[in-house]
């Protein structure tokens, strides 16, 4: 009785290497797919995060109120403000009150860049004591560009505003909208064109 034939060497190095060849390709991929998940893991939360700085910009914005504020050396702002020291100011109605503490419904809000951060500042009063400091929060991170202008009904851009310089020109009844562009990684340009009722400002907060 002839005995069994087994493997010869070079059969058992030639399976070896195909094996070793499978788990390195096998690895590669698992890593590439990992990748890919933490790609787009990061991409969403991401966008999550630019998503909920813009709702916060739109509602500011459709909250608008005709209503010019102190400084705290009790210069009088306009109800909306864009310059390029101050991308965009403006007083807004809707604060939400569920503990009925004396204050106003509306607040004053502003938005800058700073180190690449997108910020927004609120004010507690409208009209602003001497000392008074606005509450900052940091809306979104590695932002390369903000910028705010005001659309007219003519469909021109305005990076100033109140307009000065033109006394035939009513602000309030030639505003049609704000357009606000953001730069944000990896995102690019982001630019949003927000309507404002008209006539501009039939909104109005009295003064206290």
């Amino acid at each position: 009785m002839r005995g069994s034939r087994g493997f010869t060497l070079l059969e058992m190095l030639v399976a070896l290497a195909v094996f070793a060849i499978l788990g390195m390709m096998s690895s590669q991929l698992v890593t590439r797919i990992l990748k890919v998940h933490d790609v787009a893991v990061a991409r969403g939360e991401r966008l999550a995060d630019v998503q909920r700085a813009m709702d916060v910009l739109q509602r500011d914005v459709l909250e608008y109120a005709d209503r010019s504020v102190r400084d705290e050396l009790g210069d009088e702002l306009p109800a909306l403000r864009v310059t390029p020291d101050v991308p965009l100011e403006l007083t807004r109605l809707g604060w939400r009150n569920p503990l009925d503490l004396p204050r106003s419904s509306a607040m004053r809000v502003a938005y800058a860049l700073q180190d690449g951060k997108l910020l927004r500042f609120q004010w507690s009063s409208l009209d602003r004591a001497p000392d008074a400091k606005p509450l900052m929060q940091t809306l979104l991170s590695d932002v390369d560009r903000f910028e705010a202008v005001i659309l007219d009904v003519g469909g021109n851009e305005h990076a100033f505003w109140p307009l000065v310089g033109d006394a035939g020109l009513d602000p309030a009844a030639h505003i049609a909208g704000i357009k606000v562009s953001v730069e944000a990684k990896p995102f690019g340009e982001l630019v949003r064109v927000w309507d404002l009722p008209q006539p501009y400002g039939t909104t109005t907060v009295p003064h206290a």
